[in-house]
């Protein structure tokens, strides 16, 4: 599966777009334009993101992914 597939399945689930999830990161005090901030770790990231969206554990780490800057939309 691409990574953007990832992304519009996740879109499908939650109704977020990637920009919705980079907002709400920033509202966390996760993350910000240029990736996450110093000390955040991905399992707190993943844990909030299955409670509050009900995101399995891939596309959890998939948008963490996303907010790390380490994937983009488009990305295969």
């Amino acid at each position: 599966m691409s990574f953007q597939a990832y992304l519009d399945n996740i879109q499908a689930k939650t109704g977020r777009s990637p920009e919705d999830f980079r907002a709400y990161a920033a509202e966390k005090g996760w993350a910000d334009a240029s990736g996450l901030h110093d000390g955040v770790k991905a399992g707190a990231i993943v844990a909030d993101l299955k409670a509050a969206f009900g995101l399995g554990h891939g596309h959890a780490m998939a948008t963490v992914a996303l907010l790390k800057g380490a994937k983009r939309e488009g990305d295969a």
